[in-house]
């Protein structure tokens, strides 16, 4: 048993993205070129530059990160021996 100042070893790995500013510029240059199909097609030319090279730096980001996942880890699971219930007395 571990000592009680020391956390016990996690039994899984999680990977949290990296904050990124390629979905939030995505989204605005879909809104302009949508936009634009109304207002007018410079707002689409324009959304259309912001939108194609953010959408290919979102798309490149992800594959980077899933590539630098670990191929195999190795599953470490819990022992949780069994209990029996027991029920109050007054039941």
């Amino acid at each position: 048993m571990a000592p009680a100042s020391q956390p016990e070893r996690a039994s899984e790995l999680v990977y949290l993205p990296e904050p990124a500013w390629a979905p939030m510029l995505t989204a605005a240059g879909l809104a302009l070129i949508l936009a634009g199909l109304a207002i007018g097609w410079v707002l689409s030319v324009i959304g259309a530059l912001i939108f194609l090279p953010a959408l290919w730096s979102w798309i490149g980001h992800a594959r980077t990160s899933v590539a630098r996942l670990p191929r195999r880890q190795r599953p470490v699971t819990a022992v949780i021996p069994p209990v029996t219930r027991r029920t109050p007395a007054g039941e």
